[in-house]
C-alpha cells in the first residue's frame, strides 16, 4: 500500500470529518443562492407582481444553481460513499473541487443580475466546468490510487456522464459570444437529456 493511505475503517474520526466539512460547504453554497433574491418593499397587489416579474432572471439563476449544486452534492456523496481509503491527494483534490462550489453563489449572482451580458454566461459556464473536470479529477485519482470500491465499468460510465455535462456548459461559451440569451438553453437541455435518460433507464429501454 503506498505511504500516507489511511483505511476508512481504522480512521473512521478523520475520514467523518472530510465528509462533514465537505457537506457543510454544500449546504453553505446552496443557502448562499438564495441571498440573491430581494424582499420586495410592502407595496400594493399589482406593484408586488411587477416587483417580482423584476426579479426573474434571479429566480432562474437561483434555480438553475439549486439545481447543479445538489446534483453535484448528490455524485460527491455516492463518491465518498465508496470511498475505502484516504490519502493527503485525495484531500487536496477534494479541497480544490470545493473550492469551485463556494464560487457558485458569485457567479449565480452575476447570472441573475446581468443575465444578459456574455461575461455572466460565460464566467458562469467555466464555474461548472470547473466543477465537473476537477471532479473527474479527484475521481480518477481515487481510482488509479485504489482508494476507493467503484468498479471500472462505473467509474467509465461516470466519467463519460461528467464530460458530457461538461461539454454542454463549454457549448453555451461560443454561444453566448453571439447570443448571451439563448446560451442558457443548452443547460437546460442538459437537465432535460438527463431526465430522459433516467426515465428511459427506469423503463429498461
Amino acid at each position: 500500500m503506498a505511504s500516507g493511505v489511511k483505511q476508512r475503517e481504522e480512521n473512521e474520526v478523520e475520514f467523518s470529518r472530510i465528509v462533514a466539512f465537505s457537506d457543510g460547504v454544500f449546504a453553505i453554497a446552496i443557502t448562499l443562492l438564495v441571498l440573491q433574491l430581494e424582499v420586495p418593499e410592502r407595496t400594493a397587489g399589482a406593484h408586488l407582481w411587477s416587483e417580482l416579474w423584476d426579479q426573474r432572471q434571479d429566480v432562474f439563476a437561483y434555480a438553475i444553481s439549486f439545481a447543479v449544486v445538489g446534483r453535484f452534492w448528490l455524485v460527491h456523496h455516492r463518491f465518498f460513499g465508496e470511498v475505502v481509503r484516504f490519502d493527503s491527494g485525495l484531500i487536496a483534490l477534494n479541497l480544490f473541487y470545493l473550492a469551485w462550489i463556494v464560487l457558485m453563489p458569485f457567479s449565480s449572482q452575476v447570472l441573475g443580475d446581468n443575465g444578459g451580458a456574455e461575461a455572466a454566461v460565460v464566467l458562469y459556464a467555466v464555474n461548472l466546468v470547473g466543477v465537473v473536470l476537477s471532479g473527474v479529477l479527484m475521481f480518477a485519482y481515487a481510482h488509479r490510487s485504489g482508494l476507493t470500491r467503484t468498479s471500472p465499468e462505473e467509474v467509465r460510465a461516470n466519467r463519460r456522464r461528467a464530460l458530457t455535462i461538461a461539454a454542454f456548459f463549454l457549448i453555451s461559451i461560443p454561444i453566448a459570444f453571439v447570443n448571451p440569451h439563448l446560451a442558457p438553453y443548452c443547460w437546460l437541455a442538459l437537465f432535460v437529456s438527463g431526465a430522459a435518460g433516467l426515465i428511459a433507464r427506469r423503463r429498461g429501454l
